[in-house]
């Protein structure tokens, strides 16, 4: 079957198209409007708060994918806390949670091993500008889980991505990188860059307004997994400071090119050209040494976040000493005439050192050592059991629909080739499942989800009954008929 990601802004975008063409009839329409009063009665303070502080509060998230067939349910849903695999909201709701922090939190929120780490370290205060005790110690815990050999920290991701890409520039003293086509690697300008036009041209364009032309013309944008991106690198070497890959891509799970990445490295090697990889959301996550553990590659720089912190705001660049060496100069001694004697870029921020984040990162990292790969191979493989099992269902149900994952990490795709999909009320209809999970007690606003440790086989099978419930009421109320 052929995959095309399922991303909830694309098919609003496509409704909002259509919305002035789409005639519900009565069945349909009593369904919508039955379910916009359930869901806005039971998540009324959310809706309420989202209206009170939309004119001070600029919040993307109260706004990307709106279309106003969804108005009234168009609101993030606000937690106030959390434990293990729930969340509850502040009308009280309780929901089993999938969106794990977008990837942060592995063992489950407020696992009681990094609470107490956290609490220990308030009692000794918050300390910044000094250097903090704990950093070396964390930075030896994350050499010695991936591999690599030197260790810097960051605040958040989009600060570690471009403090790798500065270091690679440094290193080599060229400008252009290479990104791939799909790939996600934060907010910064550098990154926020798509090809120009479907030729193969590899020109990269502004993807956002407000990124500029002149930063995107040091970009080429290839296609990922294809040869042709290849010999397009071999084309560009001299000029290139990095190639930047997504191992893989986090809405095209389903799409995990081994041979293609084991190439790659084996090109940029020959070339001499830095190969950096981002594991925001594989570090940790599928394996203990992240995403080049599992392929059985070395990267030259690799960038983390999310888990490392262990819900805290933490974000690290690792890598080859030749490279990492750009931070602070590279190894000395005291009692000898050494020194820092290579030249450096510059980096550091007040936050990028936080003794919070830091004391969540030791006790998270020291918990993933004493468990070994265990943790993640038992949690990939009952992720990879509930996708067999949803996508059992979505067969016998004939829709056209697919759960990939790479490990803990899924996400929803659809049939390309199907005709249904063709039908807008249908589109509409895959887009109120997440309304009726979240109605039903499983938060899921997005396409994508995680499961985390904490979470049970009795958790599971809530989340699946959610499903086909939700299911069934759409097809009651008109939608989703095949």
């Amino acid at each position: 079957m052929q995959q095309l990601e399922f991303q909830t802004n694309t098919i609003s975008e496509k409704i909002h198209d259509d919305v002035v063409q789409i005639q519900f009839n009565p069945r349909q329409q009593k369904h919508l409007e039955t379910l916009i009063a359930r869901y806005t009665e039971r998540t009324k303070t959310s809706k309420q708060l989202a209206q009170k502080y939309r004119p001070v509060f600029a919040n993307n998230r109260g706004s990307v994918g709106f279309n106003l067939l969804f108005k009234e349910m168009f609101y993030p849903i606000l937690t106030e806390r959390s434990l293990g695999s729930r969340m509850w909201d502040v009308d009280g709701n309780e929901y089993i949670d999938l969106t794990g922090g977008y990837g942060i939190h592995l063992c489950g929120y407020n696992p009681p091993f990094i609470k107490k780490a956290i609490s220990e370290q308030l009692e000794y205060g918050i300390q910044t500008g000094p250097q903090a005790a704990l950093a070396g110690e964390v930075a030896e815990l994350i050499s010695e889980l991936t591999g690599m050999e030197r260790v810097t920290f960051c605040s958040v991701g989009t600060e570690a991505m471009m403090l790798a890409l500065r270091v690679a520039r440094a290193a080599t003293n060229r400008s252009k990188i290479v990104l791939f086509s799909g790939s996600y690697h934060g907010i910064f300008d550098g990154t926020l860059v798509k090809a120009e036009g479907t030729d193969g041209n590899p020109r990269g364009v502004p993807e956002y307004p407000g990124v500029t032309q002149n930063v995107a013309e040091d970009v080429l944008v290839l296609e990922y997994g294809s040869p042709q991106s290849l010999e397009i690198i071999k084309v560009h070497e001299q000029e290139l400071a990095a190639v930047l890959v997504e191992p893989v891509q986090q809405h095209r799970l389903g799409f995990q090119p081994k041979a293609f990445i084991q190439q790659l490295r084996q090109l940029t090697k020959a070339l001499g050209i830095p190969l950096i990889f981002d594991e925001m959301n594989t570090g940790f996550r599928i394996h203990p040494g992240g995403a080049q553990a599992w392929f059985g590659v070395e990267a030259d720089i690799a960038t983390y976040g999310k888990i490392v912190g262990g819900g805290m705001p933490l974000a690290a660049v690792a890598g080859k000493a030749i490279y990492m060496d750009r931070i602070d100069g590279g190894m000395w001694n005291y009692g000898d005439m050494s020194s820092p004697d290579v030249p450096i870029t510059w980096s550091g921020t007040s936050y990028c050192r936080h003794s919070l984040s830091l004391a969540a990162a030791r006790a998270l990292l020291q918990y993933l050592k004493m468990q070994g790969a265990t943790l993640q191979e038992q949690l990939n493989q009952r992720t990879s059991d509930f996708i067999v099992r949803m996508n059992a269902y979505f067969e016998v149900e004939k829709l056209p629909m697919q759960l990939s994952n790479f490990g803990s990490f899924f996400n929803v795709n659809l049939s390309e080739t199907s005709a249904l999909l063709k039908e807008p009320t249908f589109f509409i209809g895959l887009r109120l499942i997440f309304n009726h999970m979240i109605d039903r007690g499983v938060l899921m606003p997005k396409s994508d989800g995680f499961l985390s440790q904490a979470h049970t086989e009795e958790d599971i099978d809530f989340i699946i009954q959610a499903v086909k419930d939700s299911v069934h009421e759409l097809r009651e109320g008109g939608f989703l008929n095949t």
